[in-house]
């Protein structure tokens, strides 16, 4: 009998260390979110030469929500350019809510595309140049990420649609100071129905690989996105990605993530892995709770914080993934 490789030892040994962590509560205030099973949690790693380690619920569909706001934000990068993308959307921590009603005083621009108004006028961009196909546009461009065909949640688009008036008022603002065109409805229903988008564990791991990959997928081996814009993507996923809870997570973890309400959680080690986690019971800040031991755990035994002091990761990791 072939000898367990080390890091599905080591997902095994979180999953068994966790699955009954009861901390947090489901989302609920879009509905369809309430209904999510609380006791679903799932692990995937996919290294960037293409080895998968996982366990748990790794094949539990659930929406990706605010997972879409660092690939989205990729896609307007290669569109548009730097320069561009910047006189409507900047890069610094906010510290407000992702929800947040407000822009930059200054700017009148939102604070970064991890926030709402930032990830709306990313879209309201895409609407600029492909309108209405806009969607069909990003679900192809998040399956060339996943390596399969996507596809949208109609109920959890429904239920955002129709409880979204926040994201309308945020919209409207935008639309005040000219970071998106005069087609507010149409934008907001593209946002809503990219948040609405189906992945599970297995599908964001191989999104979160691609982007550490250098943009090409590992197991397909298509190019999805550009190494300019991963980079531009990590940044902004490393300061911003965790909703308020980033601090913590970057001194604690180390690594660029982001989070979404639905539950998942998906981070980049530089290429070298892509890690998701789903569980969908949430923290104060709006982040799996499960998910967060999760990552926090690998950071520390497989040494994949950034500032690991005795750079022990890298190489580590190199000798596991051999």
């Amino acid at each position: 009998m072939a000898k367990k490789h080390e890091i599905q030892f080591l997902v095994e040994q979180i999953y068994q260390t966790y699955h009954e962590l009861e901390d947090g509560a489901v989302a609920d205030y879009i509905p369809q979110l309430s209904l999510a099973n609380p006791e679903h949690f799932g692990i995937s790693v996919l290294s960037a030469k293409g080895n998968f380690f996982e366990y748990g619920d790794t094949n539990q569909l659930f929406t990706i929500q605010s997972m879409s706001k660092p690939l989205v934000y990729g896609m307007v990068l290669e569109i548009f350019g730097k320069q561009e993308v910047e006189k409507k959307i900047d890069i610094e921590p906010s510290g407000e809510a992702f929800n947040s009603i407000e822009l930059q005083p200054q700017t009148n621009r939102p604070y970064n595309p991890m926030v709402n108004a930032g990830a709306i006028t990313a879209t309201g961009m895409l609407f600029n140049k492909y309108g209405k196909d806009s969607i069909d546009f990003i679900l192809e461009k998040f399956s060339q990420a996943a390596g399969r065909n996507l596809e949208i949640d109609m109920e959890v688009y429904h239920s955002e649609s129709s409880t979204g008036h926040r994201n309308r008022a945020i919209a409207y603002l935008l639309l005040n100071f000219d970071m998106i065109p005069d087609y507010v409805v149409q934008i907001l229903e593209i946002y809503f129905a990219q948040c609405s988008i189906l992945v599970n564990c297995h599908d964001l791991a191989t999104i979160s690989a691609t982007i550490a990959n250098l943009g090409e997928n590992p197991q397909t081996k298509k190019e999805v996105f550009s190494i300019d814009a991963i980079k531009d993507m990590l940044s902004v996923m490393y300061t911003c990605g965790l909703y308020d809870n980033t601090g913590r997570w970057v001194n604690e973890v180390g690594i660029p993530a982001k989070s979404g309400v639905s539950g998942g959680i998906f981070g980049v080690v530089n290429r070298q892995l892509g890690i998701a986690t789903y569980s969908p019971k949430l923290d104060f800040f709006g982040n799996s709770s499960r998910g967060i031991a999760a990552f926090r755990m690998l950071s520390k035994e497989l040494g994949l914080h950034a500032f690991d002091c005795m750079n022990s990761g890298s190489n580590f990791l190199s000798t596991l993934l051999k």
